[in-house]
């Protein structure tokens, strides 16, 4: 039997509020390395070497510290090639790590902010 259409295949896009959004821009592609675009964005591809073959979506209940210290009611996951040169990245760059997790059975972790307050958590996959 052939599945129904009519669903959701994936993510396709990641949109944030920001009171100064090219600021915002400038440090997601200077600090995190995203190949930001005229247009303001970053086209993020599914058949990067290394990225993951499923992108998550989970929801928290609403009094859930897992995004603290952030205010804001989400968290973005990116999945990174290569942990140790990301935190050397960002230690260079002055980026202060919240939290490192090296021994997670889904792979290591480092959680850090922008500077809107969004919490981000870095991924390398197993």
């Amino acid at each position: 039997m052939a599945e129904r259409l009519g669903h959701v295949t994936g993510i396709g896009g990641i949109f944030v509020k920001s009171k100064d959004p090219k600021a915002l821009a400038r440090w997601y592609k200077e600090v995190l390395g995203l190949d930001v675009a005229a247009w303001g964005g970053a086209a993020l591809p599914f058949d990067a070497p290394g990225h993951p073959p499923k992108v998550s979506w989970i929801a928290f209940l609403d009094s859930t510290d897992h995004m603290m210290p952030s205010t804001r009611e989400f968290m973005v996951n990116f999945a990174v090639d290569d942990m140790d040169a990301m935190i050397a990245r960002l230690t260079a760059k002055g980026v202060p790590i919240l939290k490192r997790d090296d021994a997670d059975p889904f792979g290591r972790f480092a959680w850090i902010q922008d500077p809107d307050g969004t919490k981000i958590e870095l991924w390398q996959p197993k």
